[in-house]
């Protein structure tokens, strides 16, 4: 049984105590006082409507106010949306990790540090820093990137790896071995523009590199390259 309508039984069971207590004080009340019989009468009458009382209260209107505790749900469910913007402040932060591109650091040779940021679809920026002043930046969209920084040389790829390390440079133009067992054939363009091809071992051209007043660099089977504006080449396993 509901609990709405339990509390609404015992009001009625105590709703007739009180007429059956106000019936038997009414005869006490005659007998002690010589009062007309038609006080008792009266009393005899007015105790009726009272019994009638319980048989209106069954205004079963109990289990008609019970849907107002299934109706309860229904205003959990009007409070929700007033909650709903905070659990949504709540997860913000969250979202960007899933959305946001990851950021790391790597150490380079020469101590100073690459701060790398995953844009997504192989496109990636790196940050060379040295006590958090920046130095250079490094970019990969559709291609390698590299760098020759002063001397230490700086190869980012395509899927986000970064390679560094100093020395072994050739200055072009000329052909020079590469690490790896590659060749490099480099020709000067024009100014701050060289050429450089990557041959194999049958002296076919594997790969280009040229620059246009920005270095490059490319990742030729774990081989790192990287051909500076001023026709510098240099290559690390």
């Amino acid at each position: 049984m509901p609990l709405p309508t339990i509390r609404r039984a015992t009001a009625t069971r105590t709703l007739a105590g009180t007429v059956l207590a106000a019936a038997l004080l009414v005869p006490a009340a005659t007998a002690c006082s010589p009062t007309s019989d038609t006080q008792g009468s009266a009393a005899a009458t007015t105790a009726p409507p009272a019994a009638t009382a319980p048989a209106t209260t069954p205004a079963a209107t109990a289990p008609a106010t019970t849907p107002a505790a299934s109706g309860t749900p229904a205003t959990h469910g009007a409070t929700a949306p007033t909650a709903a913007p905070t659990g949504r402040a709540a997860t913000t932060p969250g979202t960007p990790p899933k959305t946001a591109p990851g950021v790391r650091t790597e150490t380079l040779v020469d101590g100073s540090t690459a701060e790398i940021k995953d844009l997504g679809n192989m496109h990636y920026v790196a940050r060379i820093l040295n006590k958090g002043q920046v130095l250079a930046t490094m970019e990969t969209k559709e291609h390698d990137d590299g760098l020759d920084a002063n001397g230490m040389f700086v190869m980012l790829s395509l899927d986000g790896r970064i390679h560094s390390w100093m020395g072994g440079s050739h200055q072009g133009p000329g052909t020079f071995k590469l690490a790896g067992g590659w060749t490099a054939k480099v020709t000067k363009l024009g100014e701050l523009r060289y050429r450089a091809e990557i041959l194999g071992n049958d002296n076919a051209v594997y790969g280009t590199l040229e620059t246009d007043q920005h270095d490059v660099g490319v990742d030729a089977n774990g081989i790192s390259i990287v051909l500076s504006a001023g026709g510098e080449i240099s290559a690390h396993a």
